[in-house]
């Protein structure tokens, strides 16, 4: 499978992430995007035995766009703290069904996860286990069935965008798990991972990638 590499240096590796691939091994066995940059290293470099890349963040299998992995052991460290610190940026595009109440604001709520179910739902900030969740979005275009929104993540929950629009009345397109109701099975979910920006960890400079969704519907609408 063809990865599309956004940024390589002996630090960091940058990819795209493709719909529909799980970030690491699960119970499916399929191919996970890890072991394939892990080959891709291997075969690019000519290494020998095991090599490293470290996890920093994850998308949802059926989501694509950037992804940041870190090709050292004090990278990873550096970069898992910047996460920590809120100082990895990122910024997704999402269609939602329906419009959202207001063009562009703040979300504020706290999630809890059933991971015997893999379903977060939004709660009470004092149920045990529950986190809270804080992004930015911003309406960039509308038509009669939806929106072209951008997200900015603040914090990074599980499912959290997903969870954080359908709690609005606005679902993604396409999400099989919380907009079954106005989505039909077999279309894909319309959440992309536009843009993401670290700090280098050796150089005192940002990193900054753009990831284009793709050219299919209903990302057309807007694009």
């Amino acid at each position: 499978m063809h990865i599309n590499v956004l940024y390589e240096d002996n630090h960091l590796l940058i990819v795209e992430k493709p719909v529909n691939l799980p970030v690491q091994e699960d119970s499916s066995k399929d191919k996970d995007l890890l072991t394939i940059l892990k080959e891709y290293i291997k075969e690019k470099y000519n290494k020998q035995g095991d090599v490293y890349l470290g996890l920093i963040h994850r998308l949802d299998r059926p989501v694509g766009g950037a992804m940041v992995f870190a090709r050292t052991s004090k990278a990873a460290s550096r970069l898992s703290n910047e996460l920590r610190k809120h100082q990895i940026y990122r910024t997704y595009a999402a269609v939602t069904r329906g419009h959202l109440p207001k063009n562009h604001g703040r979300l504020i709520d706290y999630l809890w996860k059933d991971r015997r179910k893999n379903i977060v739902s939004v709660t009470e900030e004092d149920k045990k286990d529950a986190k809270k969740a804080v992004l930015d979005y911003k309406a960039l275009s509308n038509h009669k069935k939806g929106s072209l929104v951008e997200v900015e993540l603040k914090t990074g929950r599980s499912h959290q965008i997903r969870v954080q629009l359908a709690n609005q009345g606005t679902p993604l397109y396409g999400d099989q798990k919380y907009g079954q109701h106005v989505n039909k099975p077999g279309e894909q979910i319309a959440l992309w991972a536009t843009r993401l920006s670290v700090k280098h960890p050796t150089k005192d400079e940002m990193v900054t990638v753009d990831s284009r969704p793709p050219d299919k519907y209903p990302w057309t609408s807007f694009f």
